[in-house]
């Protein structure tokens, strides 16, 4: 049974307690690095005594979400449902690491909004070329060459956080310093908005 993070009086005294649990949504383009992030972030928390769970975009998509698809309304849906998965998570004590691309404002207003005041967004940029060059799963190169229809980043906008708690350049940092820079914001250390290695 995951630790009740709200009460340090139950905990071992070398955790880590952030109160509320927060809802981490790591947002960018495809390739930016929102999962690799979210896979070495999951593991540190756990380490010091916090219960955390992944919502990776693309799984969701397998799964819960398999059926929708890219137009605006089913972007809502999928952005929808997993806001509240990752708010009941959150009300069960647990931190929950949301990657996923929500490349409209309006789409992490939503969140935001059925997640309430535990969101904690992270904006997790790299410019379109590297995003291209990394191309893990060879979604840019598809998108290129017409193969796929509304890929964020080619054939559909993105559109920047107007505001989030934090932007990490993944371009000039790499991924145990972006990890570093997440934890500083949740434990409210991180000196300004935007942090580069």
């Amino acid at each position: 049974m995951p630790e009740q993070l709200q009460k340090p009086d139950d905990r071992p005294a070398s955790t880590t307690t952030l109160r509320p649990p927060p809802v981490i949504w790591l947002t960018g383009l495809s390739g930016a690095g929102k999962s690799t992030i979210a896979a070495a972030l999951q593991p540190l928390l756990r380490a010091r005594g916090v219960g955390a769970v992944r919502l990776d975009g693309d799984e969701v998509r397998k799964g819960l979400n398999r059926g929708l698809g890219f137009s605006a309304e089913d972007r809502h849906e999928n952005i929808r449902r997993i806001a509240h998965i990752a708010r009941l998570l959150n009300e069960q004590g647990m931190v929950a690491i949301v990657a996923v691309v929500s490349p409209l404002q309006a789409l992490r207003d939503l969140a935001r909004s059925i997640v309430g005041p535990s969101y904690h967004e992270v904006f997790v940029h790299a410019p379109l070329e590297v995003c291209e060059r990394r191309d893990p799963k060879g979604m840019y190169a598809r998108a290129r060459q017409g193969a796929i229809a509304r890929f964020t980043g080619v054939s559909d906008i993105f559109e920047a956080p107007a505001n989030p708690a934090l932007t990490v350049d993944t371009s000039s940092c790499d991924v145990s310093a972006a990890v570093q820079q997440i934890m500083a914001s949740l434990e409210g250390t991180a000196p300004t908005r935007t942090l580069h290695q």
